[in-house]
């Protein structure tokens, strides 16, 4: 969901309000928890429970410390820096709703246009994170500066995802593959909504990053839209239920779970890669429900 950048490239490309793209994935990521959270985990016990119990320490995760109550924030700050981007876009999307206004019209509702914006309100997420877990907690500026300095590290590397996500995007677009798969599909029933899943999915399952099959799914898909009343916004939430389908051996992600938790390949498979399937299936099935009703 946005502010994740990758769902924000997807809503821009196929021109999706964002504040929507949000609202309704919040809506169905409570049934699609309550599966893969507490459901799944009761069943994943009982399939594989070698994987619920490991010895030894912890010490993948880095250094560890104790830390004093004192150096602790509070449980309802951290949640409240944790979630402050969607709270800031969910905001710009009910003035959006009430006033019925996609661009400003006055001071005010520019303002919370501007906070709304994904980038800024994950800018004023960052300066407010500074100030409740860095100087209210009386850290030093340069140790606080050193934190924010290693969690630039990871960015360029996303950077780069998006960037080559966009490139390989714009090959299929320029090769006709999304005309191609328009004509293949001209006249038949299936839903946009359902076709963009599976293209996400199948480019997946193949690619191994999500990010990558997520763009890239965006320029195959665009020609089917032009001739379809079909919910922009669903689309995007359905091309981001279909790029998360079973991680395997070819995806980062999959490596760095098994690591983490010291799994074997088996039961990083029955756990991980099928929790990523039922959050995409569960996902597409929600999806397809509340496009039903708008």
């Amino acid at each position: 969901l946005p502010p994740h950048p990758g769902p924000v490239v997807i809503a821009k490309e196929l021109k999706a309000n964002i504040g929507h793209v949000l609202l309704y994935g919040i809506i169905i990521s409570i049934p699609v928890t309550l599966i893969a959270g507490p459901l799944f985990n009761k069943i994943a016990q009982k399939i594989i429970p070698s994987a619920y119990g490991r010895e030894g320490d912890i010490s993948a995760l880095g250094a560890q410390k104790e830390f004093t109550e004192e150096e602790m924030p509070g449980f309802g700050i951290s949640i409240l820096t944790a979630i402050l981007p969607v709270i800031l876009m969910l905001i710009s999307t009910l003035v959006q709703l009430i006033t019925g206004h996609d661009s400003p019209k006055n001071a005010f509702e520019s303002i919370i246009y501007l906070i709304g914006n994904a980038g800024t309100a994950m800018l004023i997420a960052v300066i407010f994170a500074i100030f409740t877990m860095g100087i209210l907690r009386h850290r030093k500026m340069d140790h606080i500066m050193e934190s924010v300095t290693q969690a630039i590290y990871p960015i360029g590397m996303m950077l780069l995802i998006i960037g080559g996500g966009g490139t390989f995007k714009q090959v299929l677009i320029d090769g006709g593959v999304g005309d191609t798969i328009a004509k293949m599909f001209e006249g038949t029933h299936m839903s946009p909504i359902l076709l963009a899943w599976i293209v996400a999915a199948v480019l997946r399952i193949a690619l191994g990053s999500a990010t990558v099959a997520a763009i890239s799914t965006t320029g195959i898909v665009m020609p089917l839209l032009q001739a379809s009343d079909a919910n922009v916004a669903l689309v995007v939430l359905a091309i981001g239920a279909g790029s998360v389908i079973l991680s395997h051996v070819n995806d980062a992600g999959f490596w760095m779970f098994k690591e983490y938790f010291g799994l074997t390949v088996k039961e990083t498979f029955l756990t991980w890669s099928l929790l990523e399937t039922i959050i995409s299936v569960s996902g597409i099935i929600f999806i397809l429900f509340i496009s039903l009703f708008v």
